[in-house]
């Protein structure tokens, strides 16, 4: 554990900078037009770029919560843990941890809190069509303000329930959106 307190990756040090994190996400969501405290905050997420370490916050990680999935997603596992308790941070009670492992030969600017992704119910199952939803459905919602957007919609393995995803990144901080929890999609994985 003292490789993840010497990168700052130890769950407390993440813990301790949490609450600024969900600052900046807050912020980046009123720049979208998006008042995301009323949207579920379904998973929060860290990017390393370290296999060893991500073993090692895999670890570490484990003794606040149950692994509920290991998923290989675009060739890497992809782990989630769902917390004992949730992390409370501003409006949100955040569920689960989403833990990556670094993608070979891709190394992100910071190793830290990447991205916290919201619950926007929807039936669309495409990212395109999703982000048209959810045009029609916020007015406010302004995807001109400078910022990257991606559309994706990663599966794993086994996964039955499509869940397209919309990210919007700036300055470091990114914001995703699915239609649908991802204790929902690890479920339709068991199925």
């Amino acid at each position: 554990m003292e490789q993840l307190r010497e990168a700052n990756l130890h769950p407390q040090q993440m813990l301790d900078r949490v609450d600024v994190f969900a600052q900046k996400i807050a912020v980046l969501g009123r720049e979208l037009g998006l008042d995301l405290c009323q949207f579920q905050a379904d998973h929060i997420a860290l990017r390393i770029n370290d296999s060893s370490l991500a073993k090692f916050a895999h670890q570490a990680w484990s003794e606040l919560g149950a692994t509920i999935s290991q998923a290989q997603i675009n060739g890497r596992p992809i782990v989630v843990i769902a917390f004992d308790t949730p992390i409370t941070v501003g409006a949100w009670s955040i569920d689960c941890l989403e833990l990556p492992y670094p993608v070979p030969g891709k190394i992100y600017p910071s190793q830290d809190w990447e991205h916290i992704e919201f619950v926007i119910p929807s039936d669309k199952t495409d990212a395109q069509d999703y982000l048209q939803d959810i045009k029609q459905r916020f007015p406010t919602f302004d995807i001109d303000t400078g910022m990257k957007m991606k559309l994706s919609s990663p599966k794993g393995e086994g996964e039955r329930l499509a869940n397209p995803t919309i990210a919007f990144k700036k300055d470091g901080v990114c914001i995703k959106l699915h239609p649908h929890p991802l204790k929902k999609i690890v479920e339709s994985e068991q199925e």
